[in-house]
Order: structure tokens, then sequence, then C-alpha cells
């Protein structure tokens, strides 16, 4: 059965340009990975959700062949092994898809979604788009203020942007103490339902994803927090 992980790193202060150089030099060793068939190395924004690149924060968006796959890599792929040691703390999540639909460079990674039983506990939720060019100044005058304010909604544990490319390939990620806490955001809050019909009205994606998955399990911390 394929995994999806996420992994939030937080490097130490002195590796900020060993962490920016990644983006670029880490693609060729992640895509050799043996069981890796989808995999996204994230840069975050100030702040949790500002334009500017916060150079000591990214995250590891992966769905692997099989748990057994995902477990190797995390403990002794040497990509992963270097990153242990750069970092001040990183907190990986185990989830499994709920809810997936939409497209991520042209395919949904996670369209493997089984019907899974309700059940209580925490879930997460990832957002993220491909924006066009004429239409990001009115993406980061209504949709980055609005996402900013998810970490402050009640049943948040932990919520941040997070983007391959600055200003045009954004991404939320969310951790939430249940679904109907995240529900009660997503339908009650206005400023959120404005700026879905404005995306929808003004068509400022070229491409989108939603997903929504159940938390198996996380380690590490996240701010000083296991969140779990």
């Amino acid at each position: 059965m394929p995994l999806t992980t996420l992994s939030i790193i937080t490097l130490l202060p002195n590796q900020r340009r060993w962490g920016f150089a990644q983006m670029g030099t880490a693609q060729g060793p992640l895509q050799q990975v043996a069981g890796l068939r989808f995999q996204k190395l994230l840069g975050s924004g100030a702040g949790g959700f500002g334009a500017l690149p916060n150079l000591r924060r990214y995250g590891l968006m992966a769905v692997w062949d099989s748990e057994e796959a995902a477990a190797e890599f995390f403990r002794v792929h040497p990509l992963w092994q270097q990153y242990r040691q750069r970092t001040q703390e990183i907190w990986t999540a185990r989830l499994a898809p709920l809810k997936s639909h939409g497209l991520w460079d042209g395919t949904n990674p996670f369209d493997y979604a089984a019907p899974l039983p309700a059940t209580e506990g925490p879930v997460a939720v990832l957002t993220r788009a491909s924006i066009r060019w004429q239409k990001t100044p009115r993406f980061w005058r209504y949709v980055a203020p609005t996402s900013a304010t998810i970490a402050d909604a009640a049943g948040v544990r932990a919520a941040i942007g997070l983007g391959e490319l600055p200003v045009v390939r954004q991404a939320t990620f969310s951790l939430w103490e249940s679904q109907q806490a995240m529900q009660d955001y997503a339908y009650r809050s206005e400023k959120h339902r404005e700026v879905i019909k404005l995306t929808r009205q003004e068509e400022w994606y070229g491409e989108e994803l939603f997903a929504r998955f159940r938390v198996l399990s996380a380690e590490g911390t996240w701010d000083g927090n296991t969140l779990l």
C-alpha cells in the first residue's frame, strides 16, 4: 500500500546557504530513491505565509510505493542523513489520503486513496496551485492574508505556506484537531469563502489540487511541539 509523508525541516542558523542550494542539487538524488514515486522539495514563506522566503524552513512531500520504502529512506539514505546533521528539528507525518482532486504537474499523486471509516482524530489538508502570472497581484492581495488566518483558526495545531517556486507555485499545509474543526473553518469563514469564489470567477490558477489526509502518526518536532 502506498504511503504519503510530509517532513517539515528547520535548519540550523548556519545552514541557510546549504539548504537553499538543495532546492536544486537534491533533485538528482531524490529522483534515484527506490520506491519514491512522487516528491516535492518545498520552500516556505517568512512568518509562515509571506511572499519572502524563510531560508531555514523547508518541506518534503513524498509519496512512496510502500511503508518499507519510506522507512528505508528516512533510516539510511545519505541525503536524508545530511539533512538530519544540519537541522535544528524535523517533524515527519505519515498520511493516508481521504479525499483528493486536481493535479500537481499533470498528475494526482494521492489518487490511491481508499474509502476509510470515519474516525475521530487529527486530519491534514494540502492545497496547492500554479498561479497565472497575470493573476499574481490579485492572489497575493487576497489569498496570502486569508491563508495566514488559518494558523489562528480554532482547532488548528499547525499551518504553513510552502512553495516550489517563489510567487507562482504555492501550497498550504494545515493540521487540524478534527475533520469537524477543518469544516467549520472552511464553511464559516467569510474571507475563505470570498477567496474561493474569486479564484473560480477570475481563473487565477493554471493548475490546482486539494487533498485531505488522515494523520496516521508523526515523529519529531515542529517549533518544539510534537503536535499529536
